[in-house]
């Protein structure tokens, strides 16, 4: 029996196996059956040949296409399509609802895999009643990538259309049914997620609100949307030397699938099998050939815990945005131990246009799409807070530095009390500063918090130190809680 599907459980796996059923003596439960086995062990080159076996003793020609609207069609659409039509309600995380049509995909595909714009493509073949073409396209697409378990499901439903309409996406016996009950479910949800971030698209020239601005240096940003099972990466075209402050200039350069954490979101303690959200840089980048398989061809660490995680008394490590193993195309939209994983054809597009500690992955549970005009207010209620830590450094004001420091301040395990007598130090011999190419990505939840990262640079000098800030509001004022050199 082929190796078993694996779920990912932190930097490890465990295989997920059931036994292999009877065969049925009707070809169309031959069919059916194909599929379960497909999904539970991903026996692609199996899976081929009992397809083509069924294709020969089935009489029905898929070649007659039927019309739009008939029973043939209904089941698989209506489970992988109706349910993700634009609402009827107002949109309040920004994004805009559209039906999936032709130009609208003509639109999104440059951004999506190819893998994904291909799956997408069928499911339009489908919707169309255009069957001989979709079942073309989704041998092809099986041919191409045999681990891509979905791809396997939805050609197993377009077989089983020879003989009988599809109820479900996914339509097999029922009891072979419950023998994969978790592994269909998953790929259900992973086909409705993939169609609804279609659907609901972010409007041209619209980005993720936390992104009050970004400096140049960090030439690519990344957002992840956990409830859209999405990763969006951004070139930042914010033009250098620029005067003041402003909201970046980022265009959206690919838009993927992604899995989150078994247990969902909210990283709380280590082990406890959830992904982070919050604020994070990516620090690092791992050698594919000194990790093991699970982790596909790289990965890319990111800073959790943050400083705002270890003040909130949050723990682990190790979260990372990595690949998947050789024999596995993708995971389901909650299978990691809390990393975020991509197919390994998507993160090596990552891999290959991210740079290590200037670009920033912003987590949410759900990303809330703005104009870059809606992010004014948000910049502005912050600037004056971070000039007048400009100006009190570069005048040696003690005092009014002091008041922009909190209470709870930590650096390195030391309070505010351990480390004033160090910053105090360094306004001895006061001289003006500037700060450049400043970057500002506030982060919301119960409280408001700035991470800011800017080049210190004093009067005269070309060159400086580039700091990062942790910032909260405080009874409406603002105040740091952490800084250090990046």
């Amino acid at each position: 029996m082929p190796s078993p599907r694996h779920f990912q459980r932190g930097h490890a796996s465990f295989p997920t196996a059931f036994d292999e059923p009877r065969p049925f003596k009707r070809s169309h439960l031959l069919v059916a059956l194909a599929l379960v086995l497909c999904v539970a062990a991903g026996a692609a080159h199996w899976w081929s040949t009992m397809h083509r076996e069924a294709m020969v003793t089935t009489a029905i020609d898929l070649g007659s296409e039927a019309p739009v609207g008939t029973a043939i069609r209904s089941g698989l659409i209506d489970a992988a399509y109706a349910r993700v039509q634009p609402s009827s309600t107002v949109p309040t995380d920004g994004l805009s609802r559209a039906p999936l049509t032709d130009d609208l995909l003509h639109e999104v595909k440059p951004l999506l895999a190819q893998a994904e714009a291909r799956l997408i493509g069928i499911y339009q073949h489908i919707r169309q009643a255009e069957h001989r073409q979709a079942l073309q396209a989704a041998e092809a697409l099986v041919r191409d990538h045999p681990n891509f378990q979905l791809a396997q499901l939805v050609l197993g439903d377009l077989l089983t259309l020879q003989t009988r309409p599809v109820r479900t996406l996914g339509d097999v016996p029922d009891t072979s049914a419950l023998a994969a009950a978790d592994q269909l479910k998953a790929l259900r949800e992973e086909s409705r997620r993939r169609l609804a971030a279609l659907t609901e698209r972010p409007p041209a020239g619209h980005l993720p609100r936390q992104f009050l601005s970004l400096a140049p240096q960090s030439r690519h940003a990344i957002a992840i949307d956990a409830s859209r099972s999405r990763l969006y990466l951004f070139e930042n075209l914010t033009p250098a030397n620029t005067s003041e402050e402003r909201a970046p200039d980022l265009r959206l350069i690919a838009d993927y699938y992604i899995s989150v954490g078994l247990q969902g979101i909210e990283k709380q303690v280590e082990g406890d099998k959830r992904t982070p959200l919050g604020v994070y840089y990516i620090t690092s980048t791992l050698d594919p050939d000194k990790l093991p398989d699970l982790y596909g061809v790289g990965a890319l660490p990111i800073n959790y815990p943050n400083a705002l995680d270890l003040q909130r008394g949050k723990t682990g490590s190790g979260i990372w945005l990595h690949g998947t193993p050789s024999n596995q195309f993708v995971r389901a939209p909650q299978a990691s131990d809390g990393c975020v994983v991509l197919s390994n054809q998507d993160l090596s597009r990552i891999l290959r246009t991210v740079q290590i500690r200037t670009t920033p992955v912003v987590i949410a549970e759900r990303l809330e799409w703005v104009s870059p005009d809606g992010l004014d207010a948000d910049r502005k209620d912050f600037a004056q807070a971070l000039e007048s830590w400009r100006q009190a450094r570069s005048a040696g004001d003690e005092a009014s530095l002091r008041a922009l420091y909190s209470d709870r301040f930590r650096q390195s395990g030391k309070d505010l009390e351990q480390v004033w007598p160090r910053l105090a130090a360094e306004l001895r011999n006061p001289r003006p500063i500037e700060l450049k190419d400043t970057s500002l990505l506030k982060w919301r939840d119960t409280e408001e918090t700035m991470v800011v990262t800017f080049g210190e640079v004093a009067a005269g000098q070309s060159r400086g130190v580039t700091r990062r800030q942790y910032w909260a509001r405080e009874n409406g004022q603002w105040k740091i809680f952490f800084e250090g050199n990046t």
